[in-house]
């Protein structure tokens, strides 16, 4: 009987915690949302069983940004990749560069000025960084962290935090990609509040031919003009643009089809696998994951906003034939092509299909990408 009463001890059904089964039910619930809605789920499949993982007593599958080894003793399996690809600041770059190699700059080529409201959709983040740090009493780099989830952009979202506010990974993470699964969800009620009948009516021109040269030259010159503003926006910025660069070149396929394929999967595998190893019960269940899942949504919305906001503040100096559709400006959060295609559905169908803005949104939409990863360097200037 003894041995038995041992052999019960040592296992992990003797230390769990209700705190363990509120996270398995978390995980299941994310992998839940990807398996049967497929709400972005080549993230939240990995993460969600990470969670899972990180929550099995005594598996030693667990990362956090303060785990101390005890000398002589190997790193456990996720730490190890959160040390290698987290902490160095390796994994979100590279996913960037795959992003790139599949990202056709062209909609944005096409129409420059709508650049612009790629910048008006980042207002968002700033928001929600003001109001994490003046409502909720966070520290201004925990507050930077909580705000960038209003880019729509999970890599983004995952390197800043990394930096300025490694105890928050998890719960930032899990919302900025919970988020970027439910644009369909949360921006057609902001487009439907906005804007009237009358703005949803409005025409989108004819895009211009785009030369070979421009698409070549742009990665090169985003990459070298962004850098010399904002230095700590390279690394996102830099390897975007490569893997544009790669992609548009024309000599160099095996390269981005690398890129675009395999790095990036293998990449977002263990991105996913770690970022759900940081959601440990004991620090994830608290009233702190609530408020940035809250202030998350706020800055969503507010960046949803943003774009049309400024697309029908646009529209009060223009000629009546030169207005743009207002509904496209919701497409600059960096939810690439998700946003577009939430705006090209929301305007089709109010129109009955007269008006089909998809590629015209593409251009905000690419746009995001680079603003948030500006605003994501603008924060590490300031306070890195």
């Amino acid at each position: 009987m003894g041995d038995w009463a041992a052999l019960l001890e040592g296992s992990g059904f003797w230390s769990l915690t209700w705190q363990n089964g509120v996270m398995f039910l978390v995980g299941g619930i994310l992998i839940y949302l990807a398996v049967r809605h497929k709400y972005e789920p080549l993230l939240l499949v990995p993460i969600g069983f990470g969670a899972v993982l990180a929550n099995l007593p005594g598996a030693n599958l667990a990362a956090s940004s303060s785990y101390v080894a005890e000398p002589g003793a190997n790193l456990p399996l996720l730490q190890l990749i959160y040390d290698a690809g987290i902490k160095t600041e390796l994994l979100p770059p590279l996913i960037f560069l795959g992003v790139g190699a599949l990202t056709d700059f062209r909609p944005l080529l096409a129409r420059p000025f709508v650049l612009i409201l790629g910048a008006a959709a980042q207002v968002g983040i700033f928001v929600a960084a003001l109001g994490a740090h003046y409502v909720f009493g966070f520290t201004v780099e925990e507050a930077a962290s909580i705000g960038i989830i209003g880019g729509a952009d999970g890599p983004t979202s995952i390197f800043l935090t990394a930096i300025l506010a490694p105890e928050l990974l998890g719960a930032v993470a899990v919302a900025a990609y919970s988020y970027m699964a439910l644009v369909p969800v949360i921006q057609p009620p902001v487009l439907r509040l906005l804007t009237s009948k009358a703005e949803r009516e409005i025409p989108v021109s004819q895009e211009r031919p785009v030369s070979r040269t421009a698409v070549i030259v742009f990665p090169i010159a985003v990459t070298v003009v962004v850098s010399l503003v904002v230095p700590p926006a390279a690394p996102l910025v830099g390897l975007l643009m490569f893997g544009n660069l790669l992609r548009e070149s024309g000599v160099t396929d095996r390269l981005s089809k690398t890129a675009s394929g395999p790095l990036i999967n293998i990449v977002t595998i263990l991105l996913g696998l770690v970022i759900g190893a940081t959601m440990d019960g004991g620090s994830f269940l608290s009233a702190e994951t609530l408020f940035i899942l809250l202030l998350g949504m706020v800055a969503f919305v507010a960046s949803t906003a943003g774009g049309i906001l400024l697309a029908k503040l646009i529209n009060l100096v223009l000629p009546r034939e030169k207005r743009i559709n207002p509904c496209i400006g919701a497409a600059g959060v960096s939810a690439v092509p998700m946003s577009a295609r939430v705006v090209q559905s929301f305007v089709a169908t109010h129109t009955q299909g007269r008006v089909n803005p998809l590629m015209a949104a593409m251009g905000p939409n690419v746009a995001g990408v680079i603003g948030s990863a500006v605003a994501a360097g603008v924060f590490l200037a300031i306070l890195r």
